[in-house]
């Protein structure tokens, strides 16, 4: 007989998995919705010292007392913190750890990076031994929910129960880093992700294939996968679909991802459009791909007004996503799409730039936008190039970094374009400074010119980013031109060559390079 240990997030406790319980006791199955001390439970009330490490003791005593041949320990959220802290303790006890909608959290990480609120976490980061960082974190108001996660899906009544028996999170829980031996990466594991909270399976090969030795793991077919079609708390949203995926995880089954060798990732599959060599010089971390042999390539004439020869040019500077790991090889200036694109804008008498920023984390968002910010004055201080006519282009996570730049556009900057953009922060992907969030830093745009790619078949969580971002745009009189591609999907540049991908990157490369004339 399986036995489902459910852990759940943070400021709840087992209430919120009553149904999926019931669900799975009456397929036969045992179910322990578990409420950790300090959360809800009067008998085990939170205390000064209560921690991290208390709440796997809590789990670590449930599990040394349930009698059964299979147990499965469910986190939810900060729950998959005591979860993988407990599994590392009892190995030989536990059958699979489901991910229901939590990260992959490794030795010393804190479950800090969940908190949303940037006050708070400064607050915490004091630590426990201080009085104002030991004092517990209390739950959001009801319309603050989804700042920790896609409220999608929750009945309204639900949502306000919610809200009603939420109580605080103890400040150790949060800042005690989780410690790992390593016992825990030998056991089967399954990652539930929520598509309406911005995670899909889909993603998680992207980020296999794309090299990062983080996520190699996810590869091992002991790893399985599941998507569901709705928000970051499908217990309260979709309790029978949970209770049927979890019964399903833990008979082994699910979506394998492979990173099969030779395959060639979509990143590094070649550009849509058919464009030829340019000349190209490195500075560090920048490659100036130069205008060279002209007319351009594309469809039509050179724009009037651009230089035949020598320059000099304008520019367009191409800002990747992220994360990427620094062992990623090859870097993101030499994946064929950032090329591709270079060489298009050089087609048409613009110095065409990519580079590689470091941003290798969420949090590592302002490092990154402080290398932007130094190649952008390396290329207006090239003499071959036009300082008063530069445009920024974002891509993916990157288009975050695009916030400083909208909030306070200086006058050489002629255009911001973004392509599949994330323009505000996903719940439940990670720790981002708020200064990075382009829906809102939109409002001080002005009359600055933005050309925005939209695929169809974008990921929910950052369609929702795109769709808020153009809210914003529209109620400030943002010049915005949006590009729509059928059928699109995020990277679409190098896994489609549809005629209708082929005229939507045509039109972003001509709508730029226009902005830049005069």
């Amino acid at each position: 007989m399986t036995a489902f240990v459910l852990v759940a997030g943070a400021h709840t406790g087992g209430w919120v998995w009553r149904e999926v319980a019931a669900r799975l006791r009456e397929s036969g199955a045992r179910a322990y919705p578990v409420t950790l001390t300090g959360m809800g439970d009067p008998d085990r009330p939170a205390g000064p010292d209560t921690d991290l490490e208390t709440h796997i003791h809590d789990l670590l005593r449930l599990i040394d007392e349930v009698d059964a041949a299979e147990v499965v320990l469910v986190g939810h959220c900060y729950g998959i913190f005591p979860v993988l802290g407990a599994a590392d303790r009892r190995p030989e006890r536990i059958a699979r750890i489901v991910h229901l909608d939590a990260g992959m959290h490794r030795n010393g990480d804190q479950a800090l990076t969940l908190v949303p609120d940037e006050a708070v976490r400064d607050r915490l980061s004091h630590g426990p031994g201080a009085a104002d960082g030991a004092r517990p974190v209390p739950p959001p108001a009801l319309d603050a929910w989804q700042r920790w996660g896609s409220v999608a899906d929750i009945p309204p009544a639900v949502l306000t129960r919610l809200a009603e028996r939420a109580v605080p999170q103890p400040a150790g829980t949060l800042t005690q880093p989780l410690r790992l031996t390593g016992a825990v990466s030998a056991l089967p594991s399954t990652g539930v992700l929520c598509t309406g909270n911005g995670s899909g399976i889909a993603m998680v090969e992207d980020l296999v294939r794309m090299g990062d030795p983080r996520f190699r793991a996810l590869a091992d077919p002991r790893v399985t996968f599941f998507e569901l079609g709705t928000g970051h708390w499908p217990m309260l949203s979709r309790a029978d679909e949970v209770a049927a995926t979890l019964l399903r995880a833990a008979a082994g089954e699910g979506h394998r991802v492979t990173a099969a060798a030779g395959e060639r990732p979509g990143h590094l599959r070649p550009f849509l459009l058919d464009v030829p060599r340019r000349r190209r010089e490195r500075i560090g971390r920048v490659d100036l791909h130069l205008p060279g042999d002209l007319p351009g390539t594309l469809p039509g004439d050179l724009p009037a007004g651009f230089p035949e020869a020598g320059g000099p040019w304008p520019a367009v500077v191409f800002v990747h996503g992220g994360p990427v790991h620094p062992d990623v090889r090859p870097t993101p200036r030499d994946w064929p799409g950032f090329v591709g694109y270079a060489r298009s804008v050089a087609g048409l008498g613009a110095v065409g730039v990519t580079l590689d920023h470091r941003l290798h984390d969420l949090a590592d968002c302002g490092r990154a936008a402080q290398d932007i910010a130094e190649a952008v004055d390396l290329v207006r201080t090239d003499p071959r190039v036009d300082a008063d006519r530069v445009a920024l282009w974002f891509f993916s996570v990157g288009g975050l970094l695009s916030a400083d730049w909208l909030a306070a556009p200086p006058p050489w900057l002629r255009c911001v374009a973004a392509t599949y953009p994330v323009l505000a922060p996903v719940p439940g992907w990670g720790t981002v400074d708020p200064r990075f969030r382009p829906a809102v830093a939109v409002r001080g745009a002005e009359r600055l010119p933005i050309v925005l790619t939209r695929v169809e078949r974008e990921r929910a969580g950052i369609a929702v980013t795109v769709e808020e971002f153009l809210a914003a745009a529209k109620e400030c009189e943002a010049d915005v031109e949006v590009i729509d591609v059928s059928g699109g999907r995020h990277g679409f540049e190098t896994t489609d060559r549809s005629g209708q991908a082929r005229r939507a990157v045509e039109r972003a490369v001509r709508s730029v390079v226009g902005h830049l004339r005069g």
